[in-house]
Formats: C-alpha cells, sequence, structure tokens
C-alpha cells in the first residue's frame, strides 16, 4: 500500500508524520511526474483551498486527480481538503474537485483566534479529539453521504463511497483512528 500526500501547501508535513507512526508507506505529490508512480490512496490536507485549487491546476495535477478520485481512489481531505473535495460551497460558484456531494461552509468557525479543541464522537471510531482551524464544516449532504460526526449540530465528518471528509485537522492530535479508518478504506479496495 502507498499513500501519495498532496504537498503543495498546508500541513502536509503533520500527515506524513502520522502515517509514519502507522508504519504506512507514502510520498509527496508535488508535480504532475509524481503522478506517474502507482499508489492506492491520496491525502488532500489543510492549508489555504484557494492556494491549493490554484496550484494543482498550474502545476498539471488537477485533471488527473480528479480521474482517479472519480475512478474510486480511496481519498481523504482534512480542512481545505473537504473543501476541495466538495460538490459545492456555500456562497461561492468555485468548485475544484467536486467528487464529494456536500455543501461546505469555509471558514465557518471565524478567524484564526475562532480555532478550538474538542472531543467528538466518530461512527465506528468513539470519541475522537479534534481541533478545528479556520474550519468549514458542512451544511449539507447528497447522494448517500453518511455522515460520520456531528459536534454542536454541525456536521464535521463524512465519508462517500471511497472519500472521507473531515472539517478538522486529526494530524494535529496524538490519536491516529482517522488515519487508520482511511488506510482500512484503501486496504479494501486494493
Amino acid at each position: 500500500m502507498l499513500i501519495g500526500v498532496l504537498a503543495l501547501q498546508g500541513a502536509f508535513i503533520e500527515q506524513e508524520n502520522t502515517l509514519k507512526k502507522l508504519d504506512a508507506d507514502f510520498f509527496e505529490i508535488r508535480k504532475s511526474s509524481d503522478l506517474e508512480r502507482n499508489f492506492d490512496g491520496l491525502i488532500i490536507p489543510g492549508g489555504e483551498s484557494t492556494v491549493m485549487g490554484k496550484l494543482l491546476r498550474e502545476l498539471g495535477l488537477f485533471y488527473p486527480l480528479k480521474e482517479r478520485i472519480q475512478s474510486a481512489l480511496p481519498v481523504l481531505g482534512t480542512c481545505a481538503g473537504l473543501i476541495l473535495l466538495a460538490s459545492h460551497i456555500a456562497g461561492s460558484d468555485t468548485v475544484h474537485f467536486g467528487t464529494l456531494p456536500v455543501t461546505v461552509k469555509r471558514n465557518a468557525y471565524g478567524r484564526q483566534l475562532g480555532s478550538f479543541s474538542t472531543e467528538g464522537f466518530v461512527e465506528g471510531l468513539g470519541m475522537v479529539p479534534m481541533k478545528f482551524i479556520r474550519a468549514p464544516y458542512i451544511e449539507e449532504v447528497h447522494d448517500n453521504t453518511r455522515i460520520l460526526s456531528v459536534i454542536d449540530n454541525r456536521i464535521v465528518a463524512v465519508r462517500y463511497q471511497n472519500q472521507v471528509g473531515v472539517a478538522f485537522h486529526p494530524e494535529l492530535t496524538e490519536n491516529s483512528a482517522i488515519h487508520q479508518y482511511f488506510i482500512d478504506i484503501v486496504n479494501s479496495v486494493k
């Protein structure tokens, strides 16, 4: 099993550190030639979704990755990664990959000062620590998207087929349950 970690901007090193703890093999995706490798799953980290979307297109990564996701490549999108996967962004006509049938609200918890940590129930995993940094939340789910977690009446984690989207940063906690859940999906489709 090999996981590609989108390493254009944002918290990709923290994602890699979590994968190391789980003894998962990974490599960084920075340029189109990186996509010549065969890989079994993709992590899209938190960061700035607008910048990441722009870089994906400029570097020739956008359409090849979108095709792989549409062809059932397992993907984990955290925070900005969730926004990049979402089929709708509230109050915006912008759509990036658009493969995860949800509507997200960007920066829903306010600016950096609105960042917080909590613990919440995630279906199949129990209580999980969650760190929210300028985080989105999911306003609506569509097309049989399964809600995995709700915090304060806001959807913060979902699964649709082989795609998992979370509004928080699991890689910034000591708990690796979300990543193990994703690795289990990767292993189930290999």
